[in-house]
């Protein structure tokens, strides 16, 4: 299956010019737009993993459904949202009935969603009337004849849907219809009114009905700051204008992206990576890549990757689409904006009922687990044909793990525990990686422990770098991380989705591997090594669970290793 979407065919190069002071201008306000959504969500949601984690982003794109600008925030939300909105248009609600005062959602994968939790809102932005049409009529409700110059979207990661497990992370998951509440795309707000019985029902459908509530309408609220900030551009300029603007800041994507794949040597490259397993019978589940450059223009072939798997690991096409272009804008340095029009020189071809692009009804609630290794491998591959850009495998997962347990002040209240961790990247041609810091395909804050304590019935009794972590190399990789709590409470259970307990993040040209993930419970003086992927782990008071990360991979020859750098190791506590 090919990537190429209704939504971006490639403007002719010939487009009305505009002055390139006015388009800087545009450009940069569309951004803080974007910006001004995200700090909106920041500053207004209730739970932990939205306001703390910040697991969420927004973004601003045209009136035909190319993304234009995006914000600081996650990158397989940003890259992915394009392609929810296209199945959104093309299959169920085509932009022709969307009126103004609309909101359209869905958090259904198989309808250009990424995962349940995951709640995807579009707002459509409509020029204005001209003020000689609107005297002694009300066209605030009415869109016949106006255009739809912008869209708002934000996406956000909701702390419970429902399913078999907190947080809605069901190891045990065989099908979709186990991991959670499914909304297909509808219209949540009509003309501006808000559709109460579907909120009331994702209320009722969560083990955190307050705070679903309340990040649910930061949400919406995001909404109206993307469009004030459009109509603010549409009332100093015109909606003409500041549509040709977002014309030329495709171009400008789209040329960069094509600058950036013509300096890649042409040819075929390969590389392979894996994920450990799905948490049920599979295992060794290969994400293969084959990257062709031609001129200006990659193809990334991930069809000989394996099957879809029976547990929760799969992922949709979108999001493979998101991995290859996260590791193609890497390698584009920040010369192009991560936009629709970065994407236009990327094919991606995969094979229906595979990993990378499976068929419903497959449960997808951890499909990051294998839209990191897509990064990694698509990394891995272009290693061969630009070593001196690409660095070693980063830790490459998001470490997932959700406890439920009584809530301290009301006990007939159970409350959700909510924290995804990361670990050390990769050494690059330059530079050793960076220690437990968020890397690649998710950009993750972490959650303070002293807040956590406050909030939750768990007490942190460790938190730290594990030394010699990170694999040796002329610059080695990052260290992981250890994260240490007790149970300060009756029970708890408990679930957990990770990786690279199996397959460590690899070294490139004879740096060595990044170490393994651990999971370990500590009950009654005894310790159990837990599998990477687990739920209804049940704890009682006074037990100990313990997460060990993934250090980075080492970049280069250990021996070329400098005197002075072994030191600074030692005296560090790196080793």
């Amino acid at each position: 299956m090919i990537s190429d979407s209704i939504f971006t065919d490639s403007p002719a190069e010939t487009l009305v010019p505009i002055d390139p002071v006015r388009l800087e201008v545009i450009r940069n306000a569309l951004l803080a737009g974007a910006e001004e959504m995200n700090i909106s969500i920041w500053r207004t949601a209730r739970s932990t993993v939205v306001r703390e984690t910040l697991d969420y982003s927004t973004a601003l794109f045209d009136g035909k459904g190319n993304s234009i600008a995006q914000s600081t925030r996650i990158p397989v939300h940003l890259n992915s949202m394009s392609t929810c909105l296209e199945d959104v248009v093309a299959n169920h609600i085509p932009l022709s009935e969307w009126q103004e005062g609309d909101v359209i959602m869905t958090n259904d994968p198989y309808c250009g969603g990424q995962h349940l939790p995951d709640f995807v809102l579009f707002q459509p932005v409509f020029e204005p009337v001209p003020s000689n049409e609107s005297e002694n009529k009300d066209h605030s409700k009415d869109t016949v004849g106006k255009k739809c110059v912008a869209i708002a979207a934000a996406i956000v990661h909701h702390i419970d849907v429902s399913g078999g497990a907190a947080g809605s992370y069901f190891a045990g998951a065989r099908e979709i219809f186990h991991e959670g509440l499914r909304i297909p795309p509808i219209k949540v707000v009509e003309a501006g009114q808000k559709n109460a019985a579907v909120i009331d029902i994702i209320r009722q459908n969560s083990r955190e009905p307050v705070k679903i509530t309340g990040d649910f309408q930061a949400q919406l609220a995001s909404l109206n700051v993307g469009a004030r900030a459009i109509e603010r551009l549409i009332a100093r300029y015109d909606a003409g204008t500041v549509t040709l603007a977002m014309e030329h800041i495709l171009l400008q994507s789209e040329l960069a992206m094509r600058e950036t794949i013509r300096e890649i040597p042409d040819g075929v490259y390969q590389f392979s990576d894996f994920v450990d397993d799905d948490g049920q019978s599979a295992k060794d589940l290969a994400i293969v890549a084959n990257v062709t450059i031609e001129g200006e223009h990659c193809t990334a072939d991930l069809s000989e990757s394996a099957d879809q798997a029976p547990g929760p690991v799969n992922c949709t096409l979108n999001m493979a689409r998101s991995g290859v272009y996260c590791a193609l804008l890497s390698v584009a340095e920040g010369r192009a904006m991560a936009n629709s029009g970065a994407y236009r020189p990327i094919t991606v071809l995969s094979r229906k009922g595979s990993i990378v692009n499976c068929s419903p009804p497959a449960p997808v609630a951890n499909r990051m687990a294998t839209g990191h290794r897509v990064v990694t491998t698509m990394l891995g591959a272009l290693a061969h044909a630009i070593p001196d850009k690409i660095p070693a495998a980063y830790y490459g997962v998001s470490y997932v793990a959700a406890l439920s347990s009584p809530d301290r002040i009301l006990p007939n209240e159970r409350r959700v525990y909510f924290e995804i961790e990361v670990g050390g990247w990769g050494g690059s041609p330059s530079s050793d990686g960076a220690d437990g810091f968020s890397a690649g395909f998710h950009n993750l804050a972490n959650s303070p422990v002293e807040m956590c304590e406050s909030i939750f019935p768990i007490v942190f009794t460790e938190y730290a770098f594990i030394p010699g972590s990170g694999g040796d190399g002329q610059y080695r990789g990052g260290l992981g991380l250890a994260r240490e709590w007790l149970l300060d409470e009756e029970w708890g259970v408990l679930s957990g989705n990770f990786e690279r307990f199996t397959h460590a993040p690899y070294g490139l040209h004879g740096g060595k591997p990044g170490s393994k993930g651990r999971f370990l419970h500590m009950h009654d003086g005894q310790t159990t090594e837990l599998p990477s992927k687990i739920s209804g782990l049940e704890l009682k008071r006074g037990d100990r669970i313990r997460l060990e990360t993934s250090g980075g991979g080492g970049w280069g020859d250990p021996a070329k290793r400098s005197e002075h750098s072994r030191a600074n190791d030692e005296l560090g506590g790196y080793t």
